[in-house]
């Protein structure tokens, strides 16, 4: 089974990740990925001119962000490129690749760029103006920080859900204190010889440029707001919430950044790859949604759905990165499938690198992609939740 759409090998990019209010917080979300989309196309020698659509993946929108892909589009060097914005918060990723992938089978495209941008930092305050109310007073809304603290169907914080599904499974702190210490570690392999596994498709250094884009302010070695393996700090810390399980080890933190995937039919993959000798084939998709407030359980629910497309089982895959905003999501996703939990998420994860939403699992599947190229090609599974309680998951093979 699968679809007839392909990802080129190499044909991807990330920028690292920058811890909230860090690096990158200074620049506007849509302007930045396009202007690293301009580069890093550039470098790999594909035309702006070869793309015929796009899909913008953003959660947190920015001042002027109303017109989307197509104002990314133009700046990226392809005005005659359109598309739509796409938002499904920490599943937009995955969203967008299978929306993308639907147009190249659909016939409706021949290459077609993801691209998922999100600055967390700085998010926008908004007022509702609301004439019937008292005085004619309004509404205002911290974009970022109140939808993560309350859920509009139950009123309960993302935080929660983790302790719901923690208290539910019996997930305990000392359990999720592992599984952070082993992604911690997993995460030094991405940064052996000098970051080469994150160089595969990161340019690194990185040079931050300033808000009008005429100078680099900064320099980034690769991601920052990691913190390396410490077990005694781990063993010191309490929960966040009065009589929780959840620390703040134990979830992810915001930050911000961008990263793209092409996503063409077989001839023009061929054309576009860095290695013609490897094959990238997307063989299932999968979305689902959990009770209100267990959102950690979606993923679960989601992978099966992208296996079954595939034709698979869990114990066909050789590699599985998620979207771990919580050291919970993995624990229930090793006792429900049987994934060893050591096999999950080599090389980094959002529980280690950060939460800037749309680009999360566009990352993930980048590196899910070059984890399988390293071991000379297999089958991956990427999953993950979203707020809402859901989850999106792709199943995609690496031959060659």
């Amino acid at each position: 089974m699968g679809l007839n759409a392909q990802i080129p090998y190499g044909a991807y990019w990330s920028t690292p990740f920058a811890k909230w209010q860090g690096s990158l917080s200074h620049l506007h979300s849509i302007e930045f990925g396009a202007y690293v989309a301009r580069r890093e196309m550039a470098k790999r020698e594909i035309a702006p001119g070869v793309l015929d659509y796009g899909v913008l993946g953003i959660t947190v929108h920015q001042r002027t962000s109303f017109v989307g892909l197509p104002w990314f589009t133009h700046m990226l060097g392809a005005p005659d490129v359109g598309g739509p914005a796409i938002s499904q918060v920490c599943a937009t990723g995955v969203r967008c690749l299978e929306n993308a992938a639907q147009e190249v089978d659909g016939g409706m495209a021949e290459v077609a760029l993801v691209a998922t941008v999100d600055r967390i930092s700085n998010g926008p305050q908004v007022y509702y103006p609301a004439p019937a109310g008292p005085g004619g007073t309004g509404a205002h809304e911290n974009v970022t920080l109140d939808n993560m603290q309350c859920d509009p169907v139950g009123g309960h914080s993302m935080l929660q859900t983790a302790e719901n599904v923690a208290a539910k499974h019996q997930i305990t702190t000392e359990q999720q204190h592992e599984v952070v210490l082993m992604r911690q570690e997993q995460y030094q392999a991405a940064l052996a010889g000098g970051r080469a596994f994150q160089k595969r498709f990161m340019t690194l250094p990185f040079e931050v440029p300033s808000a009008n884009f005429k100078k680099t302010v900064a320099t980034m070695d690769g991601d920052e707001g990691v913190f390396p393996p410490n077990p005694e700090k781990l063993a010191g810390m309490k929960p966040v919430l009065k009589d929780g399980s959840v620390t703040f080890a134990g979830q992810t933190h915001p930050a911000d950044g961008n990263a793209c995937i092409l996503v063409t039919t077989p001839g023009k993959a061929s054309d576009l790859s860095a290695d013609k000798d490897i094959t990238v084939r997307l063989l299932g998709f999968g979305m689902a949604r959990a009770e209100n407030g267990y959102m950690p359980e979606a993923p679960v629910p989601a992978a099966r759905r992208a296996l079954d497309m595939a034709g698979l089982s869990i114990d066909e895959i050789d590699a599985v990165k998620t979207h771990n905003p919580f050291a919970v999501n993995d624990i229930y996703f090793a006792k429900e499938t049987g994934c060893d939990l050591a096999r999950m998420n080599n090389y980094g994860c959002t529980l280690v690198w950060g939460h800037p939403q749309a680009p999360m699992g566009t990352r993930g599947v980048i590196e899910l992609i070059e984890e399988l190229a390293l071991l000379g090609g297999g089958r991956g599974l990427f999953t993950g939740c979203a707020a809402g309680d859901t989850g999106m998951a792709v199943v995609l093979e690496v031959t060659g």
